[in-house]
């Protein structure tokens, strides 16, 4: 049986709101949070971006508001400054008539002109971990009258380091406070944030197979890295994008993409943590209005992005998590549409796809990319209903003039059509069909040579049936080195000078564009901090060494 919204018991007001935005049937999320949320429980959901969250735990904080209050009844908190103003405008929306007061609070802004809104009067406030702390600590924001806190995308939070934060947040609230934690993913971290902030809180959720794969087609290519630009090149050629995101590892990495892209004809720009905010903002717009069809970002840039028209996601880079995966594709088959994920895999990295597909308990099929005929053949084939287009639409008059010029000039009709075709093909020579080189997969090497004997065996090396060397344990590692893949760096600021964990994972994620889940070990001494970083990473930390700064102090990077 299908719900609809008038069977949540939600205020009609709020009905009207939610009919008169389009919706009238809610979410397998919305369907299981907004009750729970209703009757007052804490409660953990899981669900990607894109399933209708928002409104999830938005209609019940709106439902729940008594007006002309003038505290803050509600806390929003989510990982990043566009996301909050998303979800502030989407709580102002289905406010519908009931008037509401949602702040967004986010760095970036003066202080003065959040913290004279909050004297104002606010209902709702949403905002990034960071800037809400500040506002407490200035004591420019009263949450003791708050009844329910929202932690939003939880595992980006947690992941981009503002845990200790938050806790400082939520010790903030009254004790008796409802919260609600929304998060694609439930791990380990998310359940000691709840069994420590939470009171015996019901989870809901949508199945990774529902989030995965309802709506998006996913798919990959093996190519060889070199052959990246063009294979994707080629996938431009046949996809039918109507907008499309591409992921990489490095802001450098998105900006030489997108202007290689752009040079081959197929127009693209850059989200990267280097831009200003003002030019952020107006890469976004283009974006989300479709102006610009094509944008290359790396998973910090694209933080908080969300945008419904998106038709296909390309991991041009892999994600080393699998959880990152699940975040990038369900930026495209939202709002009941469906989508498309590509990745680019090259034959070394086919284990770490073979661990995203058990994290989605899904099979991601491989496929052949378009030959170079394929291509051409597609090209002539949209060339054709492009001119057969134009002749059912008729009013050719002025054009048919000029064939009678050139016929009378002696050409042939034919001939005449064929050059004008070669004029309209003339955007082609600005996309050239780039060669790829087959993959030859490597056979297994059981498959090539007889399986060595067991450790404590002898086997017959070399025909002189000498017995192989007894096994010896590894000497365990050393204290204070780093696990193996890792890399232990120093920073120039320890306890003495007020740096925490957080603040190192935030600061060498944000300014070295790395994903803050894959930093390692921080060992804070008295005048220093040691941290872990993986190996692949370290030429990129240390390249952004003069950008650091924790608590408006300058930061030393080096090798340990």
């Amino acid at each position: 049986m299908t719900t609809v919204f008038t069977q949540l018991n939600l205020h009609p007001q709020l009905v009207q709101a939610v009919e008169a935005l389009g919706f009238t049937t809610p979410t397998p999320i919305q369907t299981a949070l907004i009750p729970v949320m209703l009757a007052g429980h804490d409660v953990i959901g899981q669900a990607q971006t894109g399933t209708g969250k928002t409104a999830a735990f938005a209609l019940p904080i709106l439902h729940a508001l008594e007006s002309g209050q003038g505290t803050v009844q509600s806390l929003v908190l989510v990982p990043t400054r566009e996301l909050a103003i998303q979800v502030a405008k989407a709580m102002h929306e289905l406010g519908g008539q009931r008037y509401v007061r949602v702040l967004p609070v986010y760095g970036g802004e003066p202080y003065g002109r959040q913290i004279s809104r909050l004297q104002k009067g606010v209902d709702v406030v949403v905002g990034t971990p960071g800037r809400l702390l500040d506002l407490i600590q200035k004591e420019a924001i009263d949450l003791s009258q708050v009844r329910t806190v929202v932690l939003d995308e939880a595992d980006e939070m947690l992941s981009m380091g503002f845990i200790e934060d938050i806790e400082a947040i939520l010790a903030a609230t009254p004790a008796a406070r409802q919260t609600a934690l929304l998060s694609a993913t439930v791990s380990d971290e998310i359940r000691r944030l709840a069994d420590r902030y939470m009171r015996a809180p019901e989870q809901v959720s949508v199945q990774r197979e529902q989030v995965t794969v309802a709506a998006i087609e996913q798919r990959h290519y093996l190519v060889y890295e070199n052959d990246k630009l063009a294979a994707l090149t080629r996938l431009f050629e046949v996809e039918p994008i109507t907008s499309a995101l591409i992921f990489v590892r490095t802001r450098a990495g998105a900006g030489e993409l997108a202007a290689e892209l752009s040079n081959r004809g197929f127009p693209a720009e850059a989200l990267s943590g280097e831009l200003e905010q003002e030019e952020r903002e107006r890469v976004m717009n283009r974006f989300r209005r479709n102006v610009s069809k094509v944008l290359v970002a790396t998973d910090v840039a694209a933080r908080g992005l969300d945008i419904e028209h998106i038709s296909h996601v390309f991991n041009f880079d892999l994600p080393e998590d699998p959880e990152v995966y699940v975040h990038r594709i369900g930026r495209t088959g939202r709002a009941g549409k469906t989508g498309v994920a590509i990745s680019l895999v090259t034959p070394r990295e086919k284990w770490r796809l073979g661990r995203i597909e058990g994290f989605v308990r899904a099979h991601i099929p491989s496929a052949l990319l378009p030959s170079a005929e394929a291509i051409e053949a597609h090209r002539e084939g949209q060339l054709v209903s492009r001119v057969g287009a134009s002749l059912q639409q008729g009013r050719l008059g002025k054009e048919r003039a000029l064939v009678t010029t050139l016929t009378d000039a002696g050409y042939d009709p034919l001939e005449i059509a064929a050059a004008a075709l070669r004029l309209l093909r003339g955007d082609e020579s600005q996309r050239p069909i780039l060669p790829v080189t087959e993959v030859v997969e490597r056979r297994p090497r059981s498959e090539v040579r007889p399986q060595r004997a067991g450790r404590h065996q002898h086997d017959e090396r070399a025909g002189h049936g000498l017995p192989s060397k007894p096994y010896t344990p590894r000497p365990r590692r050393p204290a204070g080195v780093a696990e193996p893949g890792m890399v232990s760096l120093t920073l120039s600021k320890g306890k003495s000078h007020g740096i925490r964990p957080n603040d190192v994972v935030s600061t060498i994620a944000y300014h070295a564009d790395i994903p803050g889940n894959t930093i390692g070990k921080i060992r804070i001494q008295e005048h220093h901090t040691v941290v872990d970083v993986p190996e692949h990473f370290v030429a990129q930390v240390l390249a952004r060494a003069d950008k650091y700064r924790i608590n408006r102090q300058p930061i030393t990077v080096a090798r340990a």
